[in-house]
C-alpha cells in the first residue's frame, strides 16, 4: 500500500471530499491544457454525481463551455499570473480580482481543486480561494503552502524526457482525495447542430456530401512551436497527392497569414476555413477528417478527444503534452536544448522542428492512415490504448 493510501489523515480527507456539495475547479490556462484535464474532471463528476461543479477558466477555456461534460457553470477569469492572460492595467486587474473573490464567496463553495502545469504555482489561485472562504483547497505545490492549501500534494515533476504526461498529472491529483477515473480518455461534447452547420459551410465552399479530407493546422500560440508554414504546405501537397484526400486548412483569425503561406507553398487546390469556424464547427471538421496534421496546439487534443488520428510536429520545448490515447505520430528532431520551455527559440535555429523534412511528414501521415485502415478502424482511434505512448515518437 502506498504511503498516501495508508495515511489516516488522508483517508479522513477523502471522506470529507466525498461529501462536497459545491465544488470549484480551477484551470486558468489554454484550451489544450483544459482538454488534458477533462479525464480528471470526469473522475470528480463520477465521484460527486449530485454536486454543483463550477469551472473557473480563462477566456479561452470558457469559450468551450458547451463542449465540457459534467460542468454546471463556467466563470471566466483571465488571471494575471498566467502567461496567456492579456495585458491589463494593474487597477483593472485588481478590480477583477476583488469582484471575483466576492462572486466566489457568494457562491459558498465547499472545496476547490486547482489544476496547473508543473511550472506554474497554484498559490495565487489558492490565496484567491482562501479569501473567498472556500474551506478545502487541493493542488500540487513545490513550496510548502502552509494554510493556503488544506490538501497539499507535493510537486514531484521536473521538466525532463519521460516525465508524467499532463493527463496523468491531473488524474493523480484528484485520485489523492479519492476520485478515481473510470475512463482516461479526453472528453469533448459537440452538439448535433455543429455538424449540420459545418456541412452547410463545406457545401458553400464546393465540397459535396460526405467529403474525404484531412485537416492541416499550421498555427500555435508560441512561435517556438510552429513548424514553418511553407513546409506544412509542401507536406500537405504530398499527402493529398498520395492519398487522394482534399486538404482543409484551419486556424484562428490571427493565423490566416500562416495558412495562406502554407497554401501557397502547397501549389495545389486546397480549402481554407481559417478565421471562419467557431469551436463546435472546428470540432466537427476534425471529427470528420481522416487525419489531422498540426503543431503541438489545442486542436491536437481536440482530435485526441474525438478519436481522429494525428501527426504532430512536436517542438521539444515541453515533453508533457503529446497526443493522448489516440493513434498518432509525434515528429521532432532531437536537440541538446530540448525542454527549454521557451516561447521563442533561444538558439535561433529552431532545429527541433526545422530539420524535419516535408517528405518525412507525408510518410508518417500515409503510414498512420494505412495502419489504422489495416486495423479495421476506418482511420478512427476509439479503441487505441489510452496512454501517451500511443503517440509514437519518431525523431528525424
Amino acid at each position: 500500500m502506498s504511503p498516501v493510501a495508508a495515511d489516516p489523515a488522508r483517508r479522513a480527507d477523502r471522506a470529507a471530499w466525498g461529501a462536497v456539495g459545491r465544488l470549484l475547479l480551477v484551470r486558468l490556462d489554454n484550451l489544450g491544457d483544459l482538454l488534458m484535464t477533462t479525464p480528471a474532471m470526469a473522475a470528480v463528476r463520477a465521484g460527486l454525481p449530485d454536486a454543483h461543479i463550477a469551472l473557473l477558466a480563462s477566456a479561452a477555456g470558457a469559450a468551450a463551455r458547451e463542449h465540457l461534460c459534467g460542468i454546471d457553470e463556467v466563470i471566466p477569469f483571465n488571471a494575471p499570473w498566467v502567461k496567456s492572460a492579456p495585458d491589463a492595467a494593474p487597477e483593472a486587474v485588481g478590480l477583477a480580482e476583488r469582484e471575483l473573490i466576492d462572486r466566489l464567496a457568494a457562491a459558498r463553495f465547499d472545496a476547490a481543486i486547482i489544476f496547473t502545469v508543473c511550472t506554474q504555482s497554484a498559490l495565487p489561485a489558492a490565496l484567491l480561494c482562501r479569501l473567498a472562504g472556500i474551506p478545502r483547497r487541493l493542488a500540487h505545490s513545490r513550496e510548502n503552502p502552509y494554510a493556503l492549501l488544506s490538501d497539499w500534494v507535493p510537486e514531484p515533476d521536473v521538466i525532463q524526457t519521460g516525465m508524467r504526461h499532463e493527463v496523468e498529472r491531473q488524474l493523480d491529483l484528484v485520485a489523492s482525495v479519492g476520485f478515481e477515473a473510470a475512463s482516461r480518455r479526453l472528453q469533448w461534447r459537440n452538439p448535433p447542430d455543429a455538424a449540420r452547420r459545418l456541412r452547410t459551410r463545406l457545401r458553400a465552399h464546393g465540397m459535396g456530401h460526405d467529403p474525404a479530407y484531412f485537416v492541416v493546422h499550421p498555427g500555435a500560440t508560441a512561435a517556438s512551436r510552429r513548424y514553418p508554414p511553407e513546409r506544412f504546405g509542401q507536406a500537405a501537397a504530398l499527402i493529398a497527392r498520395t492519398s487522394g484526400l482534399a486538404a482543409v486548412f484551419t486556424g484562428g483569425p490571427q493565423e490566416m497569414e500562416l495558412v495562406e503561406q502554407a497554401r501557397a507553398a502547397m501549389g495545389a487546390p486546397s480549402l481554407s476555413l481559417a478565421g471562419e469556424l467557431p469551436l463546435g464547427e472546428l470540432a466537427a471538421l476534425i471529427d470528420g477528417a481522416r487525419l489531422l496534421v498540426a503543431n503541438n496546439t489545442g486542436p491536437v487534443h481536440m482530435a485526441a478527444a474525438l478519436g481522429t488520428p494525428v501527426v504532430t510536429l512536436y517542438a521539444l520545448t515541453n515533453p508533457q503534452h503529446t497526443p493522448w490515447g489516440v493513434a498518432a505520430r509525434v515528429l521532432s528532431h532531437d536537440v541538446p536544448c530540448r525542454n527549454c520551455l521557451r516561447s521563442v527559440c533561444p538558439q535561433g535555429h529552431h532545429a527541433c522542428l526545422a530539420r524535419i523534412e516535408p517528405p518525412q511528414v507525408a510518410q508518417a501521415a500515409i503510414e498512420l492512415m494505412d495502419e489504422c485502415r489495416a486495423a479495421g478502424r476506418d482511420l478512427r482511434a476509439d479503441q487505441w490504448p489510452v496512454a501517451g505512448a500511443a503517440a509514437r515518437a519518431r525523431p528525424v
